[in-house]
């Protein structure tokens, strides 16, 4: 692995932030970020990611390069809940299955945002239509996940249509938004857009290093717990996401030619949701046991990636 990109990568001051906020739980520090500024963050963040986006994708011609990349991510979204729940469903049982592989199958949106920033660092950049592959990307694994509970477990799941989890998904928060600001940057006129870029470009950089900041908080607060789960659990949130970012970086040259795109793929495929899918999950599979799937995303797979993933991925690209 190239020495200077991995360090370059865990010196970036968003990341020392998030190892800021688990230092502060484990010295049990009273430091905390008020609820309401963190949500108005974590909307701050989709909202800019959005937004550039779809201004981007308005300059971007459209081409078999988009279509291709947008089938790619689908099918990325599908096949890795198809695999996992396999792995995970002797050991877990049907419903913990289901709902992890929905969560490793789906995507985090503070992930991409954090790939977005580190992308920056290396100086190169990534396509609009990657923020539309992004919001894509929740729902099939959701629908996967669920539908993996109905056919091999005992009925659980089945109160909730495939037509009212599909709304579901999309209507999340954070996809929502994500999806709405990328159709507003992409409809914006760029005269008007360019008047509000000190507040989606100049201050992004400051909002991610708090966020992160919390975001270290909240995953120090459940790191501990989720140990005592067992060796297993912890093995699966390191293992899996560095396998099927490290695939998707190689298999992504055939569906694009863009690193930064290419490493967005990556990180897309390597990243496990931690929003959207226990939201879901609560209303679809309510056995599921968010005490597990969650601190496995959040408090490992997260930092993981953002650690070690990010140069493997990059680098395995660059190859």
């Amino acid at each position: 692995m190239n020495l200077q990109l991995l360090l370059q990568s865990l010196t970036n001051p968003a990341l020392l932030f998030f190892f800021l906020g688990i230092l502060a739980v484990k010295l049990k520090s009273d430091l905390k970020i008020p609820d309401n500024s963190s949500k108005f963050i974590s909307l701050y963040l989709l909202f800019a990611i959005g937004f550039k986006g779809g201004q981007e994708l308005a300059h971007s011609p459209f081409g078999m390069e988009i279509v291709w990349s947008i089938l790619f991510g689908m099918v990325t979204a599908c096949v890795i809940p198809l695999y996992t729940f396999f792995i995970l469903k002797k050991r877990m049982g049907i419903e913990n299955s289901g709902a992890i592989a929905a969560a490793y199958g789906s995507v985090s949106a503070v992930t991409f945002v954090t790939a977005a920033s580190f992308l920056e660092l290396q100086n190169y950049t990534f396509s609009g239509h990657m923020v539309a592959i992004m919001a894509l990307m929740e729902a099939p694994a959701i629908i996967l996940g669920v539908l993996l509970i109905r056919w091999f477990g005992d009925g659980e799941g089945r109160q909730t249509s495939l037509g009212g989890l599909l709304k579901h998904s999309m209507t999340n928060g954070s996809v929502f938004l994500i999806l709405g600001s990328l159709v507003i940057g992409f409809l914006a006129n760029e005269q008007e857009a360019e008047g509000i870029k000190p507040f989606t470009t100049d201050i992004f950089k400051g909002f991610l290093a708090i966020f992160l900041l919390d975001m270290g908080i909240t995953s120090g607060k459940k790191l501990s717990d989720f140990l005592r789960s067992g060796w297993f659990t912890s093995v699966f949130a390191v293992v899996i996401p560095l396998i099927n970012g490290s695939l998707v970086a190689l298999l992504s040259g055939w569906v694009s030619s863009e690193p930064g795109d290419r490493f967005m793929l990556a990180i897309l495929a390597a990243s496990a949701s931690y929003i959207a899918v226990p939201a879901a999950m609560k209303m679809a599979v309510p056995k599921a046991n968010p005490g597990i799937f969650l601190p496995m995303a959040l408090a490992v797979t997260f930092p993981i990636n953002i650690t070690i993933g990010f140069p493997i991925y990059f680098m395995l690209i660059l190859l």
